[in-house]
């Protein structure tokens, strides 16, 4: 690959733009706000000068319901020899391409599985897909040189490709992306018109819950309306299972011995079917879910603290797997979890406590 078009510079475009200019490839930039593309260029994304023949390549880069459309111009104007989308789902475009009489056969859908809180290209970043999926979704005409040209990208980008059928495809993110979004929206709505002493209380729990709750809205929007069937099927499966876990705890609550022992059953029940979905997981390197011991060391917040405690556990040997940092409250400290192998555990702790750590 040595020429592209990246249409649509926000986050995933100008990211996929800066990691393909990265490693020699013309890009080339387009989008319906040019200030938008003018930035990207200026952070080296490519130019917003047109190409004076095909590219290799174009990255259609905007919301779903305007695949179909922005491809179709693409396409009438001969604007490159192969052509993929990264919308975050994948039927209702592949359906719109096909109904707009679009060119299938030099045409493959895709979705990076990548992404951050923030849109736009100056939240953009070349290593964004590094280590990330990458699904493509090619028609049933995709010929072999379209789906070679989105494997190079895939491969500039630094992600894994991972082939699936259009509709499975948004079966799953709606599972494990979309229906995420909108819990966590939910559970971050309720601290709205809390009390400012239960917030102060936040902890990394309620942390880790509503992370993706500062998502732009407008956006989730657009990806939600493209997917809201399959979506809204799986809210109403999980409306079912709250009210089986609120009976359960109204029964917990209840004066009767036995409606207790019933209530605390069924909420067992719903925290023992948590647990066998989260060790479904894929552990490190998508490799078979792996369970970690977890080092907790009180570290101060001040600069070079986290580096001295990572060289401590290098030169211990100890590979850290995982890491988290809880904040303490008011206070200038605060716990950094390592997770470890587990046989690694006994051995990182003792070389710590003789450098002087604190472990909880």
């Amino acid at each position: 690959m040595r020429t592209a078009v990246v249409i649509g510079t926000g986050l995933i475009g100008t990211s996929a733009a800066l990691a393909l200019s990265a490693r020699g490839v013309a890009v080339h930039l387009r989008d319906a706000d040019e200030d938008a593309a003018r930035t990207a260029a200026s952070l080296g994304a490519g130019t917003v000068e047109p190409p004076v023949t095909p590219v290799d390549l174009a990255i259609i880069a905007v919301p779903p319901a305007l695949v179909g459309r922005v491809l179709a111009a693409a396409q009438a104007e001969g604007l490159a020899r192969h052509y993929t989308d990264v919308a975050s789902v994948k039927e209702g475009p592949r359906q719109d391409v096909v109904a707009l009489g679009c060119d299938t056969v030099h045409y493959i859908g895709s979705h990076p599985m990548a992404g951050a809180e923030r849109n736009g290209p100056l939240a953009a970043r070349a290593d964004l897909f590094e280590g990330r999926t990458w699904v493509l979704t090619p028609t049933q005409d995709t010929d072999t040189e379209t789906l070679n040209a989105a494997l190079e990208l895939v491969a500039l980008c630094g992600a894994v490709p991972v082939v699936m059928d259009a509709a499975a495809h948004d079966r799953a993110v709606a599972l494990v992306s979309h229906t995420p979004q909108v819990i966590a929206s939910l559970v971050a709505a309720r601290l709205t018109d809390a009390e400012e002493s239960a917030v102060r209380l936040a902890g990394p729990g309620i942390r880790d819950t509503t992370r993706i709750a500062a998502s732009d809205p407008r956006m989730w929007v657009d990806i939600l309306s493209a997917n809201a069937a399959v979506v809204a099927g799986i809210l109403e499966e999980l409306a079912a299972d709250l009210g089986t876990a609120v009976a359960g705890l109204r029964e917990l609550a209840a004066a009767d011995e036995a409606k207790r022992e019933s209530g605390a059953g069924v909420v067992e029940d719903v925290l023992r079917r948590g647990n066998a979905g989260r060790a479904r997981i894929p552990g490190k390197h998508g490799a078979p879910p792996t369970r970690y011991e977890v080092v907790s060391v009180l570290i101060g917040d001040q600069p070079g603290e986290l580096a001295r405690l990572f060289a401590d556990a290098g030169r211990a040997g100890i590979n850290i797997e995982d890491v988290d940092i809880e904040h303490s409250t008011g206070q200038q400290a605060g716990f950094v979890r390592l997770s470890v192998a587990p046989r690694a555990a006994r051995s990182l702790e003792d070389a710590l406590r003789a450098n002087g750590w604190s472990l909880r």
